[in-house]
């Protein structure tokens, strides 16, 4: 296995015959969209070509994503193999993933530093927006259960760091769960009326970390994304070392 420099254009954190991961830059969309952007599976691709100077088609395998304002760690599989084997550990939920969010207003009373939230959520795809329900009993036919885990981190005026730990693979999972905890995410203008937007149109979420097995040798590797540079993050950076 071999870990490597970060390209210009790719910060690469890993790769190996069976894997890549990478650090995502928020406002990048994981594979191409209607924005016609340049996308995050496209820029691996070309960076795999160069990298190993491989003519023809690179195969990547997309086993799971960041929404296009959300930054942090990304894994994408390089062979058909390593794709089935990691897309069941993901479907299994045999993946640890914790990401860093910024919460937005004064930490209510009522709830406890740490805890797990239980919600089903229903996808409206023609409006790629995520409507949640306090239990199954109300919530329509199709929605999904989504479980999360959440810690705080530290809390200043009028702002949260949380520590969250899904245990499930949601769309828009965090951003509800922060909202129904009632600090919605920085920046998230989807899910929190009247929120302004950050300048670089990112939301205050961040993969921190993820580990995983090998999907050959089955060894336990953990992947770490550091904080991005936005000055939203700058007063978090000592805090967000006890995730």
């Amino acid at each position: 296995m071999t870990n490597n420099q970060a390209s210009p254009a790719l910060d690469v954190l890993f790769v190996d015959n069976h894997l890549l991961v990478v650090h995502k830059p928020a406002g990048v969309p994981i594979v191409p969209d209607s924005s016609k952007d340049e996308s995050l599976s496209e820029q691996a691709k070309a960076w795999i070509a160069a990298e190993f100077d491989k003519p023809g088609k690179v195969f990547l395998g997309v086993v799971h994503r960041l929404d296009r304002p959300v930054s942090g760690v990304v894994c994408f599989a390089r062979t058909s193999k390593a794709a089935a084997r990691l897309t069941e550990a993901f479907k299994a939920r045999a993946v640890t993933k914790v990401y860093l969010g910024i919460g937005v207003g004064r930490w209510p009373e009522e709830l406890p530093p740490e805890g797990e939230l239980r919600q089903w959520l229903r996808k409206d795809r023609v409006r790629n927006r995520v409507f949640s329900y306090a239990t199954e009993a109300i919530a329509p036919e199709g929605s999904k259960e989504a479980l999360t885990r959440y810690r705080r981190l530290r809390t200043t005026a009028g702002r949260s760091l949380w520590r969250f730990e899904p245990h499930t693979g949601r769309s828009h999972q965090l951003r509800l769960a922060a909202r129904t905890l009632g600090l919605p995410l920085l920046g998230d203008l989807r899910y929190s009326q009247g929120m302004a937007p950050l300048a670089d149109r990112s939301i205050g979420l961040h993969a921190l970390r993820l580990s995983l097995a090998h999907p050959t040798s089955k060894e336990t590797l953990t992947f770490e994304a550091p904080l991005p540079s936005g000055e939203w993050w700058d007063e978090w950076r000592e805090s967000a070392k006890e995730a």
